[in-house]
Protein backbone atom coordinates (compact mmCIF):
# COMPACT_ATOMS: atom_id res chain seq x y z
CA UNK A 1 0.00 0.00 0.00
CA UNK A 2 2.67 2.64 0.82
CA UNK A 3 4.27 2.09 -2.56
CA UNK A 4 0.95 2.60 -4.32
CA UNK A 5 0.36 5.76 -2.32
CA UNK A 6 3.76 7.13 -3.35
CA UNK A 7 3.03 6.45 -7.03
CA UNK A 8 -0.35 8.19 -6.72
CA UNK A 9 1.22 11.43 -5.49
CA UNK A 10 3.80 11.47 -8.27
CA UNK A 11 3.41 13.94 -11.08
CA UNK A 12 2.89 12.68 -14.61
CA UNK A 13 6.49 13.62 -15.46
CA UNK A 14 7.81 11.65 -12.48
CA UNK A 15 5.77 8.58 -13.41
CA UNK A 16 7.18 8.83 -16.93
CA UNK A 17 10.70 9.03 -15.51
CA UNK A 18 10.02 5.98 -13.32
CA UNK A 19 8.99 3.99 -16.40
CA UNK A 20 11.82 5.34 -18.58
CA UNK A 21 14.61 4.62 -16.09
CA UNK A 22 14.64 0.80 -16.39
CA UNK A 23 14.09 1.04 -20.15
CA UNK A 24 17.19 3.22 -20.53
CA UNK A 25 19.23 0.80 -18.42
CA UNK A 26 17.99 -2.18 -20.44
CA UNK A 27 18.92 -0.44 -23.69
CA UNK A 28 22.41 0.13 -22.33
CA UNK A 29 22.62 -3.52 -21.27
CA UNK A 30 21.52 -4.61 -24.75
CA UNK A 31 24.25 -2.59 -26.43
CA UNK A 32 26.76 -3.87 -23.86
CA UNK A 33 25.83 -7.47 -24.73
CA UNK A 34 25.95 -6.97 -28.50
CA UNK A 35 29.21 -5.02 -28.45
CA UNK A 36 30.82 -7.62 -26.18
CA UNK A 37 30.59 -10.34 -28.82
CA UNK A 38 34.19 -10.70 -29.95
CA UNK A 39 35.41 -8.29 -27.29
CA UNK A 40 38.63 -8.74 -25.34
CA UNK A 41 38.08 -9.61 -21.68
CA UNK A 42 39.35 -8.43 -18.33
CA UNK A 43 39.29 -11.55 -16.22
CA UNK A 44 36.00 -13.03 -17.36
CA UNK A 45 34.29 -9.69 -18.03
CA UNK A 46 34.07 -8.41 -21.62
CA UNK A 47 36.01 -5.15 -21.83
CA UNK A 48 33.29 -3.46 -23.88
CA UNK A 49 30.65 -4.28 -21.24
CA UNK A 50 32.96 -2.97 -18.52
CA UNK A 51 33.28 0.35 -20.36
CA UNK A 52 29.49 0.63 -20.65
CA UNK A 53 29.10 -0.07 -16.93
CA UNK A 54 31.65 2.63 -16.08
CA UNK A 55 29.80 5.13 -18.33
CA UNK A 56 26.62 4.68 -16.28
CA UNK A 57 28.39 4.45 -12.92
CA UNK A 58 30.14 7.80 -13.41
CA UNK A 59 26.80 9.50 -14.08
CA UNK A 60 25.19 8.05 -10.96
CA UNK A 61 28.12 9.00 -8.74
CA UNK A 62 28.14 12.62 -9.92
CA UNK A 63 24.33 12.78 -9.74
CA UNK A 64 24.43 12.46 -5.94
CA UNK A 65 26.23 15.78 -5.18
CA UNK A 66 24.49 17.42 -8.16
CA UNK A 67 21.07 16.61 -6.71
CA UNK A 68 22.04 17.56 -3.16
CA UNK A 69 23.39 20.92 -4.36
CA UNK A 70 20.60 21.32 -6.95
CA UNK A 71 23.02 22.17 -9.73
CA UNK A 72 23.38 21.17 -13.37
CA UNK A 73 26.65 23.04 -13.88
CA UNK A 74 28.69 19.83 -13.98
CA UNK A 75 26.36 17.87 -16.24
CA UNK A 76 28.00 18.61 -19.60
CA UNK A 77 31.57 18.41 -18.33
CA UNK A 78 30.77 15.06 -16.68
CA UNK A 79 29.53 13.73 -20.01
CA UNK A 80 32.71 14.85 -21.76
CA UNK A 81 34.96 13.40 -19.06
CA UNK A 82 33.03 10.13 -19.29
CA UNK A 83 33.82 9.86 -23.00
CA UNK A 84 37.49 10.41 -22.27
CA UNK A 85 37.50 8.05 -19.27
CA UNK A 86 35.81 5.05 -20.88
CA UNK A 87 37.81 5.35 -24.12
CA UNK A 88 41.06 5.66 -22.19
CA UNK A 89 40.02 2.70 -20.03
CA UNK A 90 39.33 0.63 -23.15
CA UNK A 91 42.79 1.37 -24.56
CA UNK A 92 44.55 0.86 -21.22
CA UNK A 93 42.95 -2.54 -20.53
CA UNK A 94 43.00 -3.85 -24.09
CA UNK A 95 45.52 -6.70 -24.44
CA UNK A 96 46.44 -5.47 -27.92
CA UNK A 97 46.87 -1.77 -28.70
CA UNK A 98 47.22 -0.79 -32.32
CA UNK A 99 47.16 2.32 -34.49
CA UNK A 100 43.37 2.20 -34.84
CA UNK A 101 42.93 2.24 -31.07
CA UNK A 102 45.23 5.21 -30.56
CA UNK A 103 43.67 7.09 -33.48
CA UNK A 104 40.15 6.64 -32.09
CA UNK A 105 41.32 7.58 -28.58
CA UNK A 106 42.89 10.79 -29.90
CA UNK A 107 39.78 11.76 -31.86
CA UNK A 108 37.47 11.16 -28.90
CA UNK A 109 39.72 13.11 -26.50
CA UNK A 110 40.01 16.08 -28.88
CA UNK A 111 36.25 16.22 -29.50
CA UNK A 112 35.14 15.61 -25.90
CA UNK A 113 37.72 17.94 -24.39
CA UNK A 114 36.86 20.81 -26.71
CA UNK A 115 33.08 20.41 -26.41
CA UNK A 116 33.14 19.84 -22.66
CA UNK A 117 35.11 23.01 -21.96
CA UNK A 118 32.94 24.98 -24.37
CA UNK A 119 29.66 23.88 -22.71
CA UNK A 120 31.09 24.20 -19.20
CA UNK A 121 32.17 27.80 -19.79
CA UNK A 122 28.84 28.65 -21.40
CA UNK A 123 26.78 27.28 -18.51
CA UNK A 124 28.90 29.07 -15.89
CA UNK A 125 28.82 32.30 -17.88
CA UNK A 126 25.04 32.19 -18.19
CA UNK A 127 24.60 31.03 -14.59
CA UNK A 128 22.84 27.79 -15.43
CA UNK A 129 20.95 25.79 -18.01
CA UNK A 130 17.25 26.53 -18.32
CA UNK A 131 16.50 22.99 -19.49
CA UNK A 132 17.00 21.74 -15.92
CA UNK A 133 14.94 24.31 -14.01
CA UNK A 134 11.85 22.09 -13.70
CA UNK A 135 13.80 18.82 -13.54
CA UNK A 136 16.30 19.43 -10.71
CA UNK A 137 13.84 19.41 -7.78
CA UNK A 138 12.58 15.94 -8.74
CA UNK A 139 14.86 13.09 -7.66
CA UNK A 140 13.48 10.70 -10.29
CA UNK A 141 13.49 13.14 -13.20
CA UNK A 142 16.98 14.43 -12.44
CA UNK A 143 18.31 10.88 -11.98
CA UNK A 144 16.70 9.90 -15.27
CA UNK A 145 18.51 12.72 -17.10
CA UNK A 146 21.88 11.57 -15.76
CA UNK A 147 21.08 7.95 -16.63
CA UNK A 148 20.14 8.99 -20.16
CA UNK A 149 23.52 10.70 -20.42
CA UNK A 150 25.12 7.33 -19.63
CA UNK A 151 23.15 5.80 -22.50
CA UNK A 152 24.09 8.77 -24.71
CA UNK A 153 27.78 8.14 -24.08
CA UNK A 154 27.31 4.41 -24.68
CA UNK A 155 25.47 4.79 -27.98
CA UNK A 156 27.60 7.63 -29.31
CA UNK A 157 30.97 6.07 -28.47
CA UNK A 158 29.88 2.53 -29.37
CA UNK A 159 31.78 2.40 -32.67
CA UNK A 160 35.03 3.62 -31.11
CA UNK A 161 34.73 1.34 -28.07
CA UNK A 162 33.90 -1.76 -30.14
CA UNK A 163 36.89 -1.17 -32.42
CA UNK A 164 39.25 -0.60 -29.49
CA UNK A 165 38.08 -3.64 -27.51
CA UNK A 166 37.63 -6.02 -30.47
CA UNK A 167 39.68 -9.20 -30.53
CA UNK A 168 39.98 -8.80 -34.30
CA UNK A 169 42.72 -6.48 -35.55
CA UNK A 170 43.41 -4.99 -38.94
CA UNK A 171 46.20 -2.59 -39.98
CA UNK A 172 45.21 0.98 -40.69
CA UNK A 173 44.35 1.42 -44.36
CA UNK A 174 42.56 3.77 -46.70
CA UNK A 175 39.23 3.23 -44.91
CA UNK A 176 40.70 4.60 -41.68
CA UNK A 177 42.19 7.49 -43.62
CA UNK A 178 38.80 8.27 -45.14
CA UNK A 179 37.17 8.10 -41.71
CA UNK A 180 39.77 10.45 -40.23
CA UNK A 181 39.18 12.92 -43.05
CA UNK A 182 35.40 12.81 -42.54
CA UNK A 183 35.93 13.33 -38.80
CA UNK A 184 38.21 16.30 -39.44
CA UNK A 185 35.63 17.96 -41.71
CA UNK A 186 32.87 17.46 -39.15
CA UNK A 187 35.03 18.69 -36.27
CA UNK A 188 36.04 21.81 -38.20
CA UNK A 189 32.42 22.63 -39.03
CA UNK A 190 31.31 22.20 -35.41
CA UNK A 191 34.24 24.21 -34.06
CA UNK A 192 33.79 27.10 -36.50
CA UNK A 193 30.01 27.20 -35.99
CA UNK A 194 30.32 27.27 -32.18
CA UNK A 195 32.97 30.00 -32.31
CA UNK A 196 30.89 32.11 -34.70
CA UNK A 197 27.87 31.88 -32.41
CA UNK A 198 29.94 32.69 -29.31
CA UNK A 199 31.38 35.79 -30.98
CA UNK A 200 27.91 36.82 -32.15
CA UNK A 201 26.50 36.57 -28.63
CA UNK A 202 29.48 38.41 -27.14
CA UNK A 203 28.66 41.48 -29.22
CA UNK A 204 26.23 43.69 -27.20
CA UNK A 205 24.69 45.06 -30.39
CA UNK A 206 23.39 41.55 -31.18
CA UNK A 207 21.41 41.20 -27.97
CA UNK A 208 17.96 39.81 -28.74
CA UNK A 209 18.92 38.95 -32.31
CA UNK A 210 19.40 35.59 -34.01
CA UNK A 211 22.56 34.63 -35.86
CA UNK A 212 22.28 34.34 -39.65
CA UNK A 213 25.87 34.91 -40.74
CA UNK A 214 28.87 32.68 -41.43
CA UNK A 215 28.03 28.99 -41.43
CA UNK A 216 24.69 29.92 -39.87
CA UNK A 217 23.73 31.48 -43.19
CA UNK A 218 24.12 28.04 -44.79
CA UNK A 219 22.35 26.00 -42.10
CA UNK A 220 20.21 26.81 -39.08
CA UNK A 221 22.18 24.25 -37.07
CA UNK A 222 25.64 23.83 -38.65
CA UNK A 223 27.22 22.75 -35.35
CA UNK A 224 24.86 19.76 -35.18
CA UNK A 225 25.65 18.90 -38.79
CA UNK A 226 29.35 18.88 -37.90
CA UNK A 227 28.66 16.64 -34.90
CA UNK A 228 26.85 14.07 -37.03
CA UNK A 229 29.60 14.09 -39.65
CA UNK A 230 32.45 13.58 -37.16
CA UNK A 231 30.76 10.57 -35.54
CA UNK A 232 30.18 9.16 -39.00
CA UNK A 233 33.95 9.44 -39.45
CA UNK A 234 34.55 7.48 -36.25
CA UNK A 235 32.18 4.74 -37.44
CA UNK A 236 34.02 4.50 -40.77
CA UNK A 237 37.33 4.02 -38.94
CA UNK A 238 35.78 1.20 -36.90
CA UNK A 239 34.18 -0.69 -39.82
CA UNK A 240 37.18 -2.91 -40.80
CA UNK A 241 37.25 -4.69 -37.41
CA UNK A 242 33.50 -5.14 -36.84
CA UNK A 243 32.17 -8.69 -36.77
CA UNK A 244 28.87 -10.38 -35.92
CA UNK A 245 26.81 -8.51 -33.36
CA UNK A 246 29.50 -5.83 -33.18
CA UNK A 247 27.90 -4.24 -36.23
CA UNK A 248 25.45 -2.75 -33.72
CA UNK A 249 28.23 -0.17 -33.21
CA UNK A 250 27.01 1.56 -36.36
CA UNK A 251 24.15 2.79 -34.19
CA UNK A 252 26.60 5.53 -33.15
CA UNK A 253 26.09 8.05 -35.99
CA UNK A 254 22.44 6.98 -36.37
CA UNK A 255 21.80 7.68 -32.69
CA UNK A 256 23.52 11.06 -32.84
CA UNK A 257 21.41 11.98 -35.88
CA UNK A 258 18.17 10.84 -34.23
CA UNK A 259 18.99 12.58 -30.95
CA UNK A 260 19.88 15.90 -32.55
CA UNK A 261 17.13 15.99 -35.19
CA UNK A 262 14.20 14.39 -33.38
CA UNK A 263 14.70 14.55 -29.61
CA UNK A 264 16.73 17.08 -27.64
CA UNK A 265 18.59 19.13 -30.22
CA UNK A 266 16.91 20.81 -33.15
CA UNK A 267 13.27 20.44 -31.99
CA UNK A 268 13.93 22.29 -28.71
CA UNK A 269 16.02 25.04 -30.30
CA UNK A 270 13.56 25.54 -33.14
CA UNK A 271 10.73 25.86 -30.62
CA UNK A 272 12.65 28.45 -28.60
CA UNK A 273 13.55 30.38 -31.74
CA UNK A 274 9.93 30.43 -32.89
CA UNK A 275 8.87 31.72 -29.47
CA UNK A 276 11.46 34.53 -29.63
CA UNK A 277 11.38 35.62 -33.25
CA UNK A 278 8.37 33.90 -34.81
CA UNK A 279 6.39 36.33 -36.97
CA UNK A 280 9.31 38.68 -37.56
CA UNK A 281 9.77 39.07 -41.34
CA UNK A 282 13.56 38.71 -41.23
CA UNK A 283 13.40 35.55 -39.14
CA UNK A 284 10.62 34.01 -41.22
CA UNK A 285 12.64 34.74 -44.38
CA UNK A 286 15.75 33.18 -42.82
CA UNK A 287 13.79 30.12 -41.75
CA UNK A 288 12.24 29.70 -45.18
CA UNK A 289 15.47 30.07 -47.16
CA UNK A 290 17.97 28.30 -44.85
CA UNK A 291 18.04 24.48 -44.47
CA UNK A 292 17.48 23.24 -40.96
CA UNK A 293 20.54 20.95 -40.93
CA UNK A 294 22.43 20.08 -44.14
CA UNK A 295 24.16 23.30 -45.32
CA UNK A 296 23.20 24.67 -48.70
CA UNK A 297 26.02 25.10 -51.19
Amino acid sequence: MPNIAIINVMTKAERTALIALPIVILLGAGVAWAGSQGSATVGSVPLFALCVAVAFLVQWLVFIPAYLRQTEKFFDITGSLTYISVTSLAVALSPVRDGRSYLLLALVIIWAGRLGLFLYRRVHKEGGDGRFDEIKPSFLRFLNVWTIQGLWVTFTAAAALVAITSSQRQPLGWVAGLGALVWLIGFAIELIADNQKSQFRANPSNKGKFINSGLWAKSRHPNYFGEIVLWLGVAIIAVPVLQGWQWVALISPLFVTLLLTRVSGIPLLEKRADEKWGGQPEYEKYKKETPVLIPKL
